[in-house]
C-alpha cells in the first residue's frame, strides 16, 4: 500500500533519562502518554509514546537500562508545531518549569517562534506562523 496523507507517523528518539523527557513533553508542552511499556526481553527499551489522542503522528521516546544509543541532536534537528498564532507566556513557563531550556534555533525560526531544547538536547520549536504546503 503507497503512503498517504492518512499514513501515521512515528518519530522515535533515544533518551538518557525518560522520566526528565516526560516531563518536559507532557508536562511541559501537554502531549498525553499513549503508551508506556517495559522490556520484557533482554535488549529491549522502557518507551513511551507521546501525542494527541485521534492525531497522525506520535512522538516515541526509548531508553533504559538497555540503551546502546546516546541522543546526538544538533542545532537543525527540530520538532517544529505551527501554532498560526503567538505563543502564549503560559506554555513557555511550563516548558522551562519542565526541564526545557530556552535556545535560538537560527535567525528564521527566532523570528517566527520560540525554540527549546529538551532535557536529552533535541530542538523544539513553536512556530507562531500557520502551516501551509502552498
Amino acid at each position: 500500500m503507497p503512503i498517504s496523507a492518512d499514513t501515521h507517523v512515528r518519530l522515535a528518539r533515544p533518551s538518557r533519562d525518560l522520566a526528565a523527557a516526560v516531563r518536559f513533553w507532557a508536562d511541559g508542552l501537554g502531549l498525553d502518554v499513549l503508551y508506556r511499556g517495559a522490556p520484557e526481553r533482554p535488549g529491549e527499551y522502557d518507551l513511551v509514546m507521546l501525542g494527541l489522542p485521534g492525531a497522525g503522528w506520535h512522538l516515541e521516546l526509548f531508553g533504559g537500562a538497555a540503551l546502546t544509543v546516546d541522543p546526538r541532536p544538533d542545532a537543525a534537528d527540530l520538532f517544529v508545531l505551527y501554532l498560526d498564532g503567538p505563543v502564549e507566556e503560559a506554555l513557555v513557563t511550563r516548558l522551562e518549569r519542565a526541564g526545557g531550556t530556552r535556545v535560538s534555533a537560527g535567525p528564521y525560526w527566532d523570528r517566527w517562534g520560540v525554540a527549546f531544547a529538551d532535557p536529552d538536547g533535541y530542538r523544539l520549536v513553536l512556530a507562531t506562523r500557520v502551516w501551509s504546503n502552498d
